[in-house]
């Protein structure tokens, strides 16, 4: 079958930014493919017109298979990808003398590090193929400077966005465009797993180290993520766009 829509890859879909993602491009006239969705998702992007494919069965974030198999159904049934996004990761916490371990690095690794590899060498091929494509990768802003009580996974990031824009300029050749939204101070279940729970307490604590002085909301990153996915704006490459209310910046 050979795609008359734009077709995009996200994963996953079902958890962060993937459900608000997938809307703003299924609503912009995108068909779907996805990973780690939701039935009750699949159904709503329906509905706004988009043919969806959802994957089913992947293995770990950090493995290539994973990958392979999200961009062979792509393939087999659209016949391209015009546009990727992945996240991967989790939070780990503490500061180095007290709580870092080397299994802990190993762990974080996996998730910060391996997966995107992973992600953009699966992807990254059809794209160089056909002479097209743009790829976001959300990644987090901890990695632009130091970030008290996360040194692994400040540092991790930091290491992962050095990496993706390294690969950003052997694609922008191609016509690949490869950028990265670093994300922080974001309002999502996960995100109050890692700080301890969501409490009014721990809200205002954290809603004052931000400039805007509020959390971030996924629908708005979603909306900044579609500028980088959607096609029309083909003339950035590598660069990482901080989302974060300011924090990063001051």
């Amino acid at each position: 079958m050979t795609a008359t829509r734009r077709v995009a890859l996200i994963t996953p879909a079902g958890g962060y930014v993937g459900p608000d993602l997938a809307r703003v491009l299924a609503a912009d006239g995108h068909d779907l493919v996805l990973g780690w969705s939701t039935p009750a998702l699949v159904a709503e992007l329906e509905v706004l017109g988009a043919t969806v494919i959802a994957v089913d069965g992947l293995g770990a974030e950090h493995e290539a298979a994973t990958y392979s198999k999200l961009v062979q159904a792509a393939l087999g049934h659209f016949g391209r990808i015009d546009a990727a996004s992945m996240f991967s990761g989790s939070i780990i916490r503490g500061s180095f003398l007290r709580r870092a371990t080397s299994e802990h690095l190993d762990s974080l690794a996996k998730g910060l590090l391996n997966a995107p590899f992973e992600f953009l060498k699966a992807v990254s091929e059809p794209m160089v193929e056909q002479g097209s494509g743009q790829i976001l990768i959300f990644t987090s802003s901890s990695g632009a400077k130091v970030t008290p009580g996360a040194p692994m996974y400040s540092g991790l990031r930091a290491g992962a966005n050095h990496m993706i824009r390294n690969i950003a300029a052997e694609l922008a050749p191609y016509g690949v465009q490869l950028n990265i939204a670093g994300t922080n101070y974001m309002d999502f279940p996960q995100y109050w797993d890692a700080m301890g729970g969501e409490d009014p307490g721990t809200r205002s604590k954290l809603e004052a180290q931000v400039p805007m002085g509020r959390m971030g909301r996924l629908d708005e990153l979603a909306s900044l993520a579609k500028v980088f996915l959607d096609g029309s704006s083909g003339f950035m490459a590598g660069q990482v766009v901080n989302f974060d209310g300011g924090w990063s910046a001051f």
